[in-house]
């Protein structure tokens, strides 16, 4: 049998929504039950599962719930609450009507709900795609531009005669810092894949929030180990939901930005900490900060090698930021930017499970 996506998105049938169904369906009977007890007369059951009918509609997906029940509703007011009771009358002069009003809420409601529900996935998407177009342009540039440099430098190892070992040093470290850009390109794209279309989900597992914390500090400081970076965690276990490889990668493009956009950066403040229900992490510098003309646009990938600071076009502060943003929307949180008085931080908050904070 054909697979009908348009079907299946009208009419979709899953536990949850049966779940809801049943809940508010079961609800409103025993709230025409009881009222029956209180008052003898047959007029308050319509009105209660006319809302019965409407939050059905607004709470499942597709018509499939609400339009059943609008049927069983008419079914339970003609059945149960109207005389004689227990016994089916379609001679009632209301029940035409009745039928027909608890259809029209339903369907109503359902397209109401289903255009809701289309527009802000279609919203979504179309973030993904923009994100997606943002780094692809964005890539284009930061590949070509080191593997220039790296097939200069290797050239002029080889192909010149003559050069004293300090200068061939000087190319093979030039061309090893191009690599190592590469290597953390590529880290970011592989991430990006890892976040996965609309219907895949992140294999979110609970993790200690300081291991990941010291285990990027410590990439790091191979890589930079002539600026400090302090570590600081709360005394008791954070166990937060994520993916481990993302949030290090996150993590690891903070840190790499202080260091490179930072200018002036000899020292970094890497925390975690715990408000309400989310944790907090926070990467703060005592370099330069950020440019104010470019604090709308960090996280959007938009930022032009043209904005970067002068001798360093080839390392994109948005590209990194933009992935950042990715994955940290990917895990249901927020990201912040700001300068401080001396420096800049950068914050973002991952949701933990409300019995993560009763338990610790």
């Amino acid at each position: 049998m054909p697979h009908n996506p348009q079907k299946n998105r009208l009419f979709p049938i899953s536990l949850r929504d049966f779940l809801i169904f049943a809940g508010i369906f079961a609800c409103a009977i025993g709230v025409c039950a009881l009222l029956r007890v209180a008052d003898s007369s047959d007029g308050f059951a319509s009105p209660v599962f006319v809302l019965a009918v409407l939050l059905i509609s607004r709470f499942t997906n597709g018509y499939l719930f609400g339009t059943l029940a609008a049927l069983l509703s008419v079914v339970c007011i003609n059945y149960i609450f109207t005389y004689p009771y227990w016994a089916v009358n379609f001679t009632l002069s209301g029940y035409p009507l009745t039928f027909l009003t608890m259809l029209g809420v339903s369907l109503v409601t359902c397209t109401m709900t289903t255009k809701i529900k289309e527009q802000e996935r279609l919203r979504v998407e179309s973030e993904k795609e923009k994100m997606r177009a943002n780094l692809l342009r964005s890539v284009s540039h930061d590949i070509r531009t080191p593997l220039t440099s790296i097939v200069g430098a290797t050239s002029a190892v080889l192909e010149t005669p003559g050069l004293s070992p300090e200068e061939q040093r000087a190319f093979l470290e030039d061309a090893r810092e191009e690599a190592q850009w590469l290597i953390r390109l590529v880290e970011n794209l592989l991430s990006i894949t890892r976040i996965g279309g609309e219907s895949e989900q992140l294999a979110k597992q609970e993790e200690a929030a300081e291991e990941i914390l010291g285990e990027a500090a410590y990439k790091f400081r191979r890589r930079f180990p002539q600026i400090q970076v302090a570590v600081s965690a709360p005394d008791e276990l954070l166990l937060v939901p994520m993916d481990a490889i993302l949030i290090e990668q996150v993590l690891s493009n903070l840190l790499e930005n202080a260091a490179i956009h930072g200018g002036t950066t000899t020292k970094i403040n890497l925390s975690v900490r715990r408000e309400g229900n989310e944790a907090v992490f926070v990467v703060q510098d005592n370099g330069r900060g950020i440019p104010a003309r470019e604090l709308p646009l960090l996280f959007d990938g938009t930022l032009k090698h043209s904005e970067t600071p002068a001798g360093d076009g080839k390392r994109n502060m948005g590209l990194g930021l933009s992935v950042c943003m990715a994955i940290v929307r990917a895990h249901g949180g927020t990201m912040h930017a700001k300068n401080l008085s001396d420096g800049a931080e950068f914050s973002f908050r991952l949701p933990v499970p409300e019995k993560e904070f009763q338990e610790s």
